[in-house]
């Protein structure tokens, strides 16, 4: 017997492209988070993201094929992730977690995860 993956316990694909598309229309308008997102149009972006959280949750592997090694922190050193930053990211991801009606225990799983992404990123403490 196999164990389902969390990525189809909350329904795949789909569930991961409404988390992500919800998530950045509060970025789109956000003056913090906006600026950190060099591309005109969020596609890209929205992408990326997508790719890697279905990885990370036992969805396909295409973000890796893809792009390498994930190196989250790395990544965003070009940008400044402060306490601020942190807590903007954090307030768009919740409205969309929220958005997708998922199980307590699945929900519960998913924000444990992205608070501590969120943490992880900081890399300045600078206004």
């Amino acid at each position: 017997m196999t164990q389902e993956s969390f990525f189809d316990a909350v329904g795949g694909h789909d569930t991961f492209v409404r988390l992500v598309d919800v998530f950045y229309d509060g970025v789109a308008d956000d003056p913090v988070l906006r600026p950190m997102y060099p591309e005109e149009d969020l596609g890209p972006a929205k992408e990326r993201l997508t790719m890697f959280l279905e990885q990370y949750w036992g969805g396909p592997g295409t973000y890796s094929a893809q792009r390498g090694h994930p190196r989250l922190r790395m990544r965003h050193v070009p940008f400044k992730v402060n306490p601020d930053a942190r807590d903007r990211w954090l307030a768009h991801m919740r409205t969309a977690v929220d958005s997708l009606g998922l199980a307590p225990i699945h929900e519960s799983q998913l924000w444990d995860y992205l608070e501590r992404a969120a943490f992880s990123m900081i890399n300045t403490f600078e206004d």
